[in-house]
Formats: C-alpha cells, structure tokens, sequence
C-alpha cells in the first residue's frame, strides 16, 4: 500500500533531481529515530488524467514538425508517425495550425475550407491522424479561419470579377452576386483596404493585400461556416482554435461577442463538449470581456510573451508575488463573467520569439526551466508550443519562429523538415531532442517532469486558487488551489538565492511533488515550522 509522506515534528531533506523527480534522501543525523520515512518517488503517484475539456496541448506547425516522405516539410503522416511522442511527453491535446489549401508556407491565407492542403497530404491522412491521436486519449483541434480568405479563394475571386464587369453607374447587388456581401468593400480607402484592380472599389484587408477581410455579419457567410464546422467535425475533430478574433469587426468588441456567440452556440449544440479557444491578442480587460460569448477559452495574453508575467517573474523583472496575485484577479475576473470558462495559459507560440532566448548568463537554464513551469502549474489547458520542450531558438522574423523541430543535429536525419524557405540560420543553443532525452537535467526531461505532475493532480488544471499571503513575497509565491475534496499548495522560489520560509502550513501534508531548475543543490528541506527553498524550485503539498 502507498504510504503518505507526513511531515510532523521532524526536519527532512529532500534531495530533487534536475529533471523533478522527486527521491526523499533524509540526511540521518536530521532525522528523529522514531520517524517513519516512506521512499516514494512520483514514479508511485499514478497518473490521474480525466477524459473532460481540461486537457494539457501541443501546438504543432506540421510544415516543420516531422517529415514523412523525404521533401523537406513536416505533413499528417509525419505528425501520426510521433504520436507516441507527444504522448510521452505527457499532451492529450493537440493543436494543429491551419492545414487546408493556402498559397503559403503558413497557410493563414485558406483556398479552400474542406479539404487538406497537399504539402501536407490528403483527407484519408488527416483521418488516419485523428483516429490514432484518439486511440491514444488525445484530442484534435484544428486552426479555423474566420477573419478572412485567401485573394485566390473562389468567393473572393467570384466577388472582384463581378464588380470588374459591372456596367459604369451600376451599383453592385448582393442578388446577382451573393460573394460580393461575403466581404468588406468600399468605394472609399478606409485605412486597412486594397484596391480592387481594374475598379474604384476597395476591400478591407487587416493583414495583408492577399488576405481579403469576410463580413462576419452577413447570414450568408455564417451560413457557410456552419457548413464547414460541419465537415470537420464529421471528420473527428474536438473543436477548434479561432484565429484573431478581435480583427472580425475591428475595434468593435461587442460585434466581434455577437459573432463568437452565434458560432459558439452552434459548436456547443452539435456537442458541449466540443472546445473552443480564442486567440484575441489585446489587453487582459478587453480579451475577458468575449468569455461573455459562450466560448470555453481565451488564450490568456497577460501571462505570455517576453513581456508577460511568466517571463517577467522568471526573469526577475517581477516579484513572484505578481505571479500569485494575478492568478486570483484573473480567475475572479473571468469567472464572473462565464463561470464556466477554461482559461488557456501559454508562455509562447508561433507569432512570438522563442522563449530560450529570453535569459542570458549563469541562471538562463534554470529561468527558461521555470518559467516552462509556470505556465503548465496554471489552471486551465495549458497549451506549449513544438519545441519548447527542448528550448529552441526563433525570433524576429514569423519563420525563425516556426524553425524546424530539432530531433537531430543532422539536417539530413530521418524526419527533419527544411523549414520556411526564408527562414534565417536559427543556433540552438541547447541541442536536441537526440542530446536530450537521456540527459537527466535537460530542458526536455524537466518540462516532461512538469507534465507528469499536473497530469497526477488534477486540481492543478481545475482547481480555484488562493493566494496565501502571509508566504507570498517578493521571491516566493505561495497558493492554494482547491477542486472538490482536494486542496494542492503550491510554492515556489523565483529567484536566484535560496530562501527559508516560517510556515506551519507544510504540517501533515503528502509531498506531492518537488521541481528543482538548479540540479543538485540538495537544499529543499522542511521542519514543522519552516521550508527551505533552492533557488528556482516548486513544492507541491496536498
């Protein structure tokens, strides 16, 4: 029978490998005779993974995930090929950016709704992929495109020869050529428009010239997608990711709701439980406002990118207290505007430099370790992006930030993609997934660790937290996260020294868990009244 590691009147040391295993190695001559030690590891915690929303996601970008017939780019069979991969790593959720027909490597610009494009292989492919990611508990979520077309799809196409050849005076009717109302023109340049060649008509374009902006208002068109949610969904797929929702109706917030909920509403009444997230990349304020739609998750933009709380906090830019105390504002925030919201923690994804060259100098391993940690300890669906999990390299321009998985320091290897032909020599500065995985105190084995312990407390994704104050300072946070008869505490050290706190809360609590970014400082020990911290280092009591 597992035995409970109780902490009573007793000073332990605890010993916590760089990858976050936990080993209790109690130093004899700290240990009361009469004290009973289990030797449990979280190798004996099992795996508590619930088959619910609440899932841990891998972002891929299959043109430089794995390549699976030797042309240089990463496609559907190449991606199924890793399954077992992504699988280890610990994700039952994937994320797939946009895989239908497109004119670019990055295929934002979509032809054509229903169907796959050919760099990346057919729709049999794209079946076999979501049958043996469900084989395997994980669920498949595609990039869905709302916002816009590609110029070249046959809507926008049918639209611009309409008005090339309407007669001088007429003005266009949508009755004659319905694909006219499907987009956004005008006879004026209103800032974010192109014109249409041939004409004195404009259409609006947020992004890019090629990238034609759709009218989200008109029945017609939410028609269409209807249909188009239809087709995946009878394809397997568990929902979908909505790209730039805040560009639907620019700077209109209460349209851009109106819209999400219409399409929220139809999502959840073919299934509730199929997810949806959104990507509305603005202020935290303005992105809770669209939970009012019905959506299950807004990407939580407040904790990302180099100038987010993750990074901030790791990085020292912050103290450790921000990172607690905005946990609880946000989930205070959140929930009363939808109390059934997910929220979607990421630290990085494919419009953001890398997050491994964030920190330089002697603590930049551990800061990149940590601030991975961060962001899946979160509540909600924690969502990583390919590559992060070996710290790769990426930034300035989109295709640096979409480098080929490095499964091996040989380009030739079996399964390594060329990447985006404009792609600037990318140094990885930390290796491999080759150099790593059998590397104990790799990036890799300490994200899997990272992994391995929420996916044992499932109060870590689904649990309401509370920040306890009265241990939360500068370099430590400290909370309590509660979900049905189960209460996880979490404490952390953010800095680079290591730190005694005066607590009795450790009293009587199972150690869940201990993560150590700094390997082999043997420093983490606990005292009835007290815990030590090593720098860079998570407890997990329950």
């Amino acid at each position: 029978m597992k035995k409970k590691l109780l902490i009573t009147a007793l000073t332990l040391a605890l010993f916590i490998t760089g990858c976050g295993n936990t080993q209790t190695k109690p130093k004899s001559s700290d240990i009361p005779e009469n004290t009973q030690i289990s030797e449990d590891t979280t190798a004996e915690i099992p795996l508590n993974i619930i088959d619910d929303k609440y899932r841990t996601f891998y972002e891929i970008f299959l043109y430089s995930f794995y390549d699976s017939d030797g042309d240089g780019i990463g496609d559907l069979k190449g991606a199924t090929e890793k399954l077992d991969y992504i699988q280890d790593l610990g994700c039952n959720g994937i994320w797939l950016m946009p895989i239908m027909p497109s004119t670019t490597y990055h295929k934002y610009d979509v032809t054509d709704y229903l169907s796959i494009d050919k760099e990346y292989g057919t729709l049999e492919d794209f079946d076999t992929f979501v049958e043996e990611c469900h084989n395997r508990g994980i669920n498949v979520i595609i990039d869905f495109v709302m916002n816009h077309t590609s110029s070249k799809h046959p809507w926008f196409i049918q639209a611009c020869d309409y008005l090339k050849n309407l007669p001088e005076g007429a003005e266009p009717d949508a009755n004659d050529c319905p694909y006219f109302a499907y987009y956004n023109f005008s006879k004026d340049n209103l800032g974010a428009y192109n014109q249409v060649e041939g004409t004195d008509w404009y259409y609006e374009c947020k992004f890019w010239s090629e990238m034609p902006d759709l009218n989200l208002e008109n029945e017609a068109v939410r028609t269409e997608f209807e249909k188009i949610v239809d087709f995946w969904l009878d394809h397997g797929v568990d929902g979908f990711r909505l790209d730039a929702v805040k560009e639907f109706v620019s700077d209109n917030s209460e349209k851009n709701i109106g819209i999400l909920t219409w399409f929220a509403d139809y999502v959840h009444a073919k299934n509730p439980d199929n997810y949806i997230v959104c990507e509305c990349w603005t202020d935290q304020d303005t992105y809770a406002k669209y939970y009012a739609s019905g959506v299950d998750s807004m990407f939580d933009f407040a904790f990302a990118d180099k100038g987010g709380i993750i990074s901030k906090v790791a990085g020292g830019q912050l103290p450790a207290s921000a990172y607690a105390k905005n946990l609880v504002l946000e989930e205070q925030k959140y929930s009363q505007i939808n109390s059934s919201y997910i929220n979607a923690p990421f630290y990085t994804n494919h419009d953001m430099g890398r997050s491994a060259g964030y920190y330089s100098g002697e603590f930049a391993i551990p800061r990149i370790k940590f601030a991975q940690a961060l962001n899946l300890i979160m509540p909600g669906n924690a969502f990583i992006y390919y590559g992060e999990e070996i710290g790769m390299k990426g930034a300035i321009k989109d295709e640096n930030k979409r480098a080929p998985m490095q499964w091996s320091a040989d380009p030739n290897a079996t399964g390594m993609c060329k990447g985006p032909k404009d792609m600037d020599e990318v140094k990885m500065l930390y290796g491999n997934l080759e150099d790593q995985e059998n590397a104990p105190d790799s990036i890799f084995n300490f994200v899997k660790a990272v992994i391995k312990v929420r996916n044992q407390n499932p109060e870590i994704a689904r649990g309401t937290d509370k920040n306890l104050e009265a241990i939360t300072n500068d370099q430590v946070f400290a909370l309590e996260r509660a979900y049905g008869d189960n209460t996880i505490i979490i404490i952390g050290n953010a800095s680079e020294e290591t730190v005694t706190i005066q607590t009795d809360i450790v009293a009587n609590k199972e150690i869940r868990a201990t993560l150590e970014c700094v390997p082999d400082t043997n420093a983490l020990t606990i005292t009835p009244d007290a815990v030590t911290l090593p720098p860079f280092s998570i407890l997990f009591l329950r």
